[in-house]
């Protein structure tokens, strides 16, 4: 199933044109404690409107925090739509971020054998990457997104008014994400990220640059929705910075873990593929600037390598990852030894 993304500035005529058309017997609205706070009141009005009492909605509220990307709070979710009476005709609409629209569209792809949602993101990370691209899932046995499903939204719904509703450390968290798809694109879209004031954000140029990175996303996964091939590419920073995020057990937001990651594998990319020495300087300096570096030692490194065994695009024993010989030439399927890996950790930490 593919999905409609729709930018809109008016949540009321996003919501006509999406929501209120798909015909559900029930409405269940998935928040965690702080969207609900600021962001449900948004929506919640146009919900209600003209929805008639069958379609007044259940909202289900989990506490917020990656940590509970959890099998406890998604047994929670499957237990509240059974005991409200969900059918494989209901709809969810997961409004938060990452964690929101991971969880809510895992626990509704599988009851019922699949129910349908929505995501209405409402951080800049799940804009450019978590609500887009069909990937759900939870977290398991210290593991990120151990356990899930790929299965598409029919909808995403993108409103930039939420981006006022960021902290710097939240904008910079989606910013990562940003940088990795400009990389994984072409050299002008890397440069005019790199130039931006993202310390003060014109949120109209920020907006556009939000357009402009999910369709680098949704190209890519278009042509391999299941990760066999291209898709891996997205998995650029992630080997490494997955590492360092399961390392610091939620400390660190998503992003900035990415972007960590982001430095040492173009490290790698340089050592291994060719990557322009240049190029690697001016991301780095760009991501030392505006994240700092992680506050990791040597004795941290057999935790991380241990944790990059167990990512799931690993084959045949050997840590996988996803390098550039250039701006925009992907170079999947790459390997490298615990030596190697360990010199791009010490460049993370030291430049």
């Amino acid at each position: 199933m593919t999905q409609d993304i729709l930018f809109s500035n008016d949540i009321c005529a996003a919501w006509e044109e999406t929501v209120k058309r798909m015909d559900c017997d029930r409405l269940f609205i998935l928040t965690d404690d702080n969207t609900h706070r600021h962001c449900w009141p948004v929506v919640c009005e146009h919900v209600l409107q003209g929805q008639g009492q069958q379609k007044e909605p259940t909202v289900i509220t989990i506490p917020s925090g990656d940590s509970n990307k959890s099998l406890e709070q998604l047994t929670n979710i499957w237990k509240t739509l059974q005991e409200s009476g969900a059918t494989r005709h209901s709809l969810m609409v997961n409004i938060g971020g990452g964690m929101v629209t991971d969880l809510g569209g895992f626990a509704a792809s599988t009851f019922k054998r699949g129910i349908r949602f929505v995501n209405i993101p409402t951080t800049l990370l799940a804009m450019v990457d978590a609500s887009v691209g069909g990937k759900t899932g939870i977290n398991f046995g210290g593991l990120k997104n151990e356990i899930g499903t790929f299965s598409n939204a029919s909808h995403v719904i993108i409103n930039t008014i939420f981006l006022r509703t960021l902290d710097m450390e939240n904008i910079l968290s989606g910013y990562a994400e940003m940088i990795k798809h400009a990389l994984l694109s072409d050299k002008t879209t890397w440069a005019s990220l790199l130039t931006f004031d993202v310390s003060a954000p014109d949120l109209d140029q920020l907006s556009q640059m939000v357009k402009a990175s999910v369709a680098v996303k949704e190209r890519i996964v278009s042509e391999d929705p299941t990760e066999k091939g291209l898709r891996k590419a997205l998995n650029l920073g992630h080997t490494i910075g997955h590492a360092i995020e399961s390392l610091f057990e939620g400390r660190l937001l998503h992003g900035h873990c990415v972007a960590y990651g982001l430095v040492a594998e173009l490290y790698l990319s340089a050592i291994k593929t060719g990557f322009p020495t240049e190029y690697l300087r001016q991301t780095a300096n760009f991501i030392r600037q505006h994240y700092s570096t992680p506050a990791i030692t040597c004795n941290d490194y057999p935790t991380l390598l241990e944790r990059m065994r167990h990512d799931k695009k690993n084959t045949t024993g050997s840590i996988n990852f996803s390098l550039l010989a250039d701006i925009g030439d992907i170079r999947i399927n790459q390997t490298a030894t615990d030596d190697e890996i360990q010199e791009a950790l010490d460049f993370l930490r030291e430049g």
